[in-house]
């Protein structure tokens, strides 16, 4: 029988088989946006409503400052925890937006959200450890966890709560180390309510549950009250970026508020996984800060797309989308149509050309039955999808 070992000369056995850990499902979005990416290379024009990427690009400031960082310097290593500038000017957008005195020491600068998901989990909980999310919730949360051998446990929200996690929920799942809340969200965009998000962050610590916050798509509302985990703990863990409201996807630049007592050990990770987030980007999110115009007129052009979704999905059959409070997304019940959101994408990109992402990808219970839509694009690519899935749907 193959157990995927083969021999190896000399008196030992090597593994042919990939690691356990790497075993992790696929982020299917990207599998969509290569498959949209190949019918393009074919010559089909493809509406893109996949990715949650915007429309526009970096900010005009932030693009000069990479390009004079380009003309008159060597672009090289920085200190781990990001160049000093560009935290206290992060700290500075926490007294100006919150009202919030954060100390530079406790930001950290992160390549993208992403590491600071596996920085987080990896200074805070040790092999086994079982981390609550919110079902429907981003993907790679769970996917970052299986691959550090730490537990996902998925919570399954309901429309009573607004598709959030409540305190009652943290004593269904046994023990639980930790709970990782986005809000703005995705794939839904709704926006937990500050009275309801105090009332989480109390009851996760109250039970000794680490509270991390996803607050990348800050920036990013249409008149939901929206509120940082910092107002009611200094014990959270905040992660943002730069890459949905600051249009820096590429630039692959986020950064983290951390407890003192966490400063050093991210570091000490930091140093020996990256070294630090790249200089260049990192020069380019300190000038970004100053372009509030510029993202400002994006976040309109997202508002517009919003409208004409919110108009245009009933006409086309879809009467149940979870609440648009925040983000660039639209979270549809597709159930009307189909028990398969995979194959109805599917057959809504090759036969339709409108690239989407199936709901499975965000919610392993309930994800068959929902679509996800991303209005980041320009408002003229949303309304001819929109015609075309009316066209399609007949």
């Amino acid at each position: 029988m193959d157990h995927g070992w083969a021999e190896q000369t000399g008196s030992g056995m090597i593994s042919t088989a990939p690691s356990r850990r790497s075993a992790v499902a696929p982020f299917r979005v990207m599998d969509v946006l290569r498959d949209a990416g190949r019918l393009e290379a074919a010559g089909r024009n493809i509406c893109h409503l996949e990715v949650g990427q915007p429309g526009a690009p970096a900010p005009e400031g932030a693009r000069r400052a990479a390009a004079e960082a380009l003309e008159h310097g060597r672009i090289g290593y920085t200190e781990a925890l990001g160049i000093w500038p560009l935290r206290e000017r992060i700290a500075e957008y926490y007294r100006a937006a919150h009202g919030i005195e954060v100390p530079a020491e406790r930001v950290v600068v992160t390549s993208g959200s992403s590491v600071g998901f596996v920085l987080a989990f990896l200074s805070c909980f040790d092999s086994g450890a079982r981390i609550a999310l919110g079902a429907p919730g981003y993907p790679a949360y769970a996917n970052i966890l299986a691959a550090l051998d730490l537990e996902p446990v998925w919570l399954k929200t309901f429309e009573a709560s607004r598709w959030a996690p409540i305190p009652a929920m943290l004593d269904e799942s046994g023990r639980l180390d930790g709970l990782l809340v986005a809000s703005p969200a995705n794939p839904s965009g709704t926006v937990i309510q500050p009275a309801a998000l105090k009332a989480l962050i109390a009851g996760a610590e109250g039970r000794g549950i680490r509270f991390i916050s996803d607050e990348i798509y800050h920036g990013l509302t249409y008149g939901a009250p929206v509120e940082t985990a910092l107002r009611f703990s200094d014990e959270a863990i905040i992660i943002n970026s730069f890459s949905k409201y600051y249009c820096m996807t590429g630039w692959r630049i986020g950064w983290m508020v951390v407890p003192e007592d966490l400063v050093r050990p991210i570091e000490r990770l930091a140093q020996n996984l990256y070294i630090s987030a790249p200089a260049l980007s990192q020069y380019a999110a300190l000038a970004a800060f100053d372009c509030a115009d510029e993202l400002e007129r994006n976040r309109e052009v997202y508002a517009a797309n919003r409208a004409l979704l919110i108009d245009a999905l009933p006409r086309l059959g879809f009467d149940r989308v979870l609440p648009m409070d925040g983000a660039f997304y639209a979270y549809l019940d597709v159930a009307a149509f189909t028990d398969d959101s995979s194959e109805f994408a599917r057959r809504l990109l090759h036969e339709a050309g409108v690239a989407t992402t199936p709901g499975i990808d965000f919610d392993p219970l309930r994800g068959h039955h929902f679509l996800r839509l991303s209005f980041a694009g320009p408002t003229d690519e949303i309304a001819e999808a929109v015609d075309r899935i009316a066209a399609w749907l007949g």
